[in-house]
């Protein structure tokens, strides 16, 4: 009967190296996962030297596609990982075959990097938590509660349909507002064209006829003459100022500032405010259901929510919470959330179903912000259409009037 090497973690999640007789690697594997211990390794003793040399030998260079990490990356292993997982795989070999099949060459070298800190008896979280950027809290909390409770590939489903979810949600209000803004720049376009080079060559032919211009030709031609003449300048001062903006909201204060002006505007500050509550609701939906404590669930979403003024209110929930409160009460005191979530929350802890109604909060939200951005989509479209055939027809007019002009007087002469 061969025998084989094996790296375990126990319920603690302490490391544990060992041998064992088995009559095959599958048989020793479903052995050690129903005695409780969640399996990185097995190898067959006396092959272990040589499977390394052979690995090293066959190792060809690997092509990618691309360079950086896409969300679909994610999604790809996270999946593969919870297939392999339940399938009785174990870890390290489960690792090292998605490694192989990665497209993307910043990960790859990361869950090289990944392996080899499991290979040395890390745990996949603490491996993990090694790329705060790449896996965030979120991740490194939900993988640490898999782990310790032996639900690793039930988790990392979970994880999945989440990461999954909330990528269908962003591509719906991105693709609602992405036409308007297509069509802005296009406009913007076009009155550039129009100020560089359409314009110059009517002043002149205008100037060569010495009339006198109508008032909208003449604003008009003003309009593009200083365009053109501060054409430099006005790019490179939209650039700084886009530059600089951007690196203010970047900054505690001018986030806090931003989202303070969001939270006012009519209509808008509400669905906002929405979006807030539905990236809340769905982060905590997930922790509590795959059993990471509340009060560890709420740290890990007040870091991740993306928020100054929803974090501070979390912070606040929080240390009602570690004070013995339930969640209902200092969420209704912060007046931030909707009086729908705040029932519903309230029925699933006073029926032990929190997560399941967190779930239905988030649904809820989610399928509102998706409707009004449809709605919003479907009502600026017309109006940026109008708006942009305005503004040609008016270009259009303002250099054409002048000829009619002409062609009028030029008969009126004649006759």
């Amino acid at each position: 009967m061969p025998k084989y090497k094996y790296i375990i973690k126990d319920t603690q999640g302490k490391t544990i190296d060992g041998e064992a007789d088995a009559y095959d690697k599958n048989s020793l594997v479903q052995q050690l996962q129903k005695e409780g211990h969640f399996v990185l390794s097995v190898e067959e003793h006396f092959l272990k030297a040589d499977a390394k040399k052979g690995k090293k030998k066959s190792k060809k260079k690997k092509k990618f596609t691309h360079s950086k990490i896409k969300l679909n990356d994610l999604l790809v292993f996270a999946r593969q990982l919870a297939t392999m997982l339940e399938a009785g795989v174990t870890l390290l070999r489960s690792l090292e075959v998605i490694t192989d099949q990665i497209e993307s060459e910043q990960f790859y070298k990361v869950l090289n990097s990944i392996t080899a800190k499991v290979e040395e008896g890390s745990s996949l979280s603490e491996a993990m938590g090694s790329y705060p950027k790449i896996f965030n809290q979120f991740w490194v909390s939900l993988v640490e509660v898999g782990e310790a409770s032996g639900t690793m590939p039930m988790v990392l489903n979970k994880l999945t349909f989440y990461l999954e979810q909330q990528a269908a949600f962003r591509s719906t209000i991105v693709s609602a507002i992405m036409y308007p803004i297509i069509l802005f720049f296009v406009c913007m376009g076009a009155i550039t064209f129009f100020a560089l080079v359409v314009g110059p060559r009517f002043e002149n032919i205008f100037n060569s006829m010495g009339v006198e211009l109508p008032l909208i030709t003449r604003l008009l031609l003003q309009s593009f003459r200083f365009i053109k003449e501060y054409f430099f300048f006005l790019l490179g001062g939209t650039i700084a100022t886009f530059f600089l903006f951007s690196k203010w909201a970047q900054t505690k204060p001018g986030k806090y500032q931003i989202e303070k002006f969001m939270f006012s505007l009519p209509t808008f500050g509400n669905i906002f405010r929405l979006l807030i509550v539905e990236r809340f609701s769905s982060q905590m939906a997930i922790l509590v259901d795959s059993g990471v404590p509340i009060l560890h669930a709420l740290d890990i979403t007040e870091r991740l929510v993306d928020n100054i003024t929803c974090a501070n209110v979390i912070s606040d929930i929080k240390e009602s919470v570690r004070q013995g409160e339930l969640l209902v009460a200092p969420m209704e005191r912060s007046e931030f959330f909707p009086v729908m979530a705040i029932q519903m929350i309230n029925v699933g802890e006073e029926t032990g179903e929190l997560s399941k109604m967190l779930k239905h909060v988030a649904n809820f939200y989610q399928n509102a912000v998706e409707t009004f951005m449809k709605r919003l989509g479907t009502v600026i479209e017309p109006f940026m259409l109008v708006f942009m055939g305005g503004v040609i027809g008016v270009i259009v007019l303002a250099m054409f009037l002048p000829m009619f002009n002409i062609a009028q007087l030029g008969g009126a002469k004649s006759s």
